[in-house]
């Protein structure tokens, strides 16, 4: 995913203030409290100005002293509570902008998904919305608090001595001019900065989910140096951003050097005419020194959000990839609910516009009940036809219906709950067997587990396990066999209690007497619910009550295995070889 191919969206501060909204009264309150801490701050000068003239002519110093401890221990109370707020409140909008964008990123539409780097996506979810934690409280509120105090530190400087007012201005605009040059500099390096990261996150993910077969392989060093390379960009821009913000701030403490040691210079001649007295002399040095920290907050503020801008722009590109609507989860199909009737009518489909169609012009009808076979030789389609009835694509053309309702519209959540599919590689989530087994199926009770997962011949497995059910399967069940997998993922599906079954080669990596027991499982299934099935094996599909036979995106036949044999060579061809080949 790139900034070419994505369109102009509304400014990074309309997108920042969206998720600072909910938290404005919490921010206003952090507001606010600096705003005290600094008031309490700018007091100080006039009051050592007041402690100087009580010394110079001989007055008691005490209240002096006195309400200067009061205003340092103001200062540093109010300063800890109203940094406390401002960061609490900036880690409640970074997670608000995390829920908002993981719940986004669970509905992208597969599609998306598979256009865009898994790895690349993560990185915007952790690294670019930690970057809002700053932005909120150095951008917004250091910008309006260090703007405000900015202000009234000149005015009070004004009334101290205008003269040397003028003086620390025209430095102070100097050092403006020069940041006006940073400042966008520092915005194309944060961009591209966070970019790396998106694309290190990519290459590590790549490589961790082919881990294996990248050490069978031997291609360790290979991916280290494309790791390596990846980080070292990362690397580079980070530091090209490091290398300007610190140019920006060095600017800002240069100015208020050269206009401490100006002012000094002025304000020394203007004593040694009588203009001015020492006092006012020191009240204003004092104020020089307090104008440093607003100023340092306006420049932070505006290097953080070049930085926090970059970070949205990313954030925002992952919201505008497709993604389903929102709805509420649909409830699961009851015990005693009809088996759906599947048809598709002349259905054309490509996964892009640059790439062939998959399907061009499949029909085929399937009545409830009964189980279907899909055969075909590889690169068919037959895989894709599953991926359509489940909606992670849609055709171009023709029609899908179910229960004689074209597909696009039916509710989704509505939809998928009636349907029951076994993916080709069966994965398996990190967590417990029951997490698994239970996933989108929470409510489940132990009986009915009890017996799918003897159904499905998991019981020898869950005695096996030190905790039962309980037992964690590891990242992408590694504890588990390819056969357990593809178990788990059967009792899953069945659990669902669908109306429509998916079974898209659920059986390849089962040893000859589970296959048999879950093909009888499957075909007692069949009795009262609609089962598809992908297969390569001649015992499931000589079971089925009718076989679609597909070749190069297109239905050549439809019947039974004695029908096909002798009517479709492509069949029989397949019967003779690849069926039989794996019948065993």
């Amino acid at each position: 995913m790139t900034r070419a191919d994505t369109p102009t969206g509304p400014p990074p501060w309309r997108l920042l203030l969206g998720y600072v909204r909910p938290h404005r009264w919490a921010l206003l309150a952090g507001a606010v409290l600096s705003l005290v801490t600094g008031a309490t701050g700018l007091l100080l000068p006039l009051v050592a100005r007041e402690l100087i003239d009580d010394l110079s002519h001989d007055r008691a110093i005490a209240s002096a002293l006195l309400l200067m401890t009061a205003l340092v221990v103001a200062n540093a109370t109010l300063g800890a509570i109203g940094s406390y707020v401002l960061r609490r409140t900036a880690e409640s909008v970074v997670l608000g902008a995390r829920r908002a964008l993981s719940s986004y990123l669970l509905r992208l539409r597969v599609a998306a998904v598979d256009r865009s780097e898994p790895g690349d996506l993560m990185a915007r979810i952790t690294s670019d919305t930690t970057l809002l934690r700053e932005v909120t409280t150095d951008s917004l509120v250091g910008l309006g608090t260090g703007g405000l105090t900015l202000v009234a530190t000149v005015v009070m400087m004004g009334l101290v001595d205008p003269v040397l007012l003028g003086v620390t201005m025209a430095v102070v605009f100097g050092a403006g001019t020069v940041l006006g040059v940073i400042v966008p500099r520092i915005n194309r390096a944060s961009r591209q900065a966070q970019d790396a990261v998106g694309a290190m996150g990519a290459s590590l993910e790549r490589v961790l989910g082919a881990l294996r077969t990248v050490k069978a392989s031997g291609a360790e060093h290979r991916e280290e140096r494309t790791l390596h390379a990846a980080a070292e960009e990362s690397w580079r821009q980070s530091v090209r951003a490091a290398k300007w913000s610190a140019a920006a701030g060095n600017t800002a403490g240069l100015a208020m050097q050269i206009a401490f040691i100006t002012v000094l210079a002025v304000g020394g001649a203007r004593v040694a005419t009588g203009a001015i007295d020492i006092g006012t002399l020191v009240a204003f040095l004092l104020y020089v020194f307090y104008l440093m920290s607003p100023i340092q907050s306006v420049v932070g503020a505006i290097t953080q959000y070049q930085a926090g801008a970059a970070a949205l722009g990313r954030i925002q590109e992952a919201l505008r990839l497709p993604a389903e609507p929102r709805s509420p989860a649909a409830a699961l199909p009851a015990d005693d609910a009809e088996p759906a009737a599947l048809a598709f009518a002349d259905v054309r489909f490509r996964y892009a516009d640059d790439l062939p169609y998959v399907h061009h012009g499949v029909t085929f009808a399937v009545p409830p009940r009964g189980m279907t076979a899909f055969v075909g030789p590889s690169g068919a389609g037959k895989t894709t036809v599953f991926s359509l009835i489940e909606r992670f694509y849609d055709p171009e053309s023709g029609t899908i219906t179910l229960d004689g309702r074209d597909l696009a519209d039916w509710d989704l959540p509505r939809l998928r709950s009636a349907i029951g599919y076994v993916e080709q590689d069966a994965p398996v989530l990190s967590g417990s067997l029951r997490d698994n087994l239970l996933l989108g199926n929470a409510e489940t009770d132990e009986d009915t587990i009890t017996r799918v997962v003897k159904t499905t011949r998991l019981d020898g497995l869950v005695a096996r396990l030190p905790d039962g059910l309980d037992t964690l399967v590891g990242h992408r069940g590694t504890k588990l066999s390819g056969g357990e997998r593809q178990r788990v993922a059967i009792a899953r599906a069945l659990l669902r209690r669908p109306r429509l079954l998916l079974l898209d080669e659920a059986t390849s990596q089962l040893d000859a007497v589970n296959e048999a027991a879950l093909r009888d499982t499957v075909a007692d299934v069949a009795r009262t619910t609609t089962v598809l099935v992908v297969a390569h094996r001649l015992s499931t599909v000589t079971m089925a009550d009718r076989i679609v036979v597909m070749d190069a995106g297109r239905v050549r036949a439809v019947g039974t295995h004695r029908e096909l044999v002798t009517a479709d060579p492509l069949y029989a061809e397949l019967a003779a070889t690849q069926f039989l080949a794996t019948a065993d």
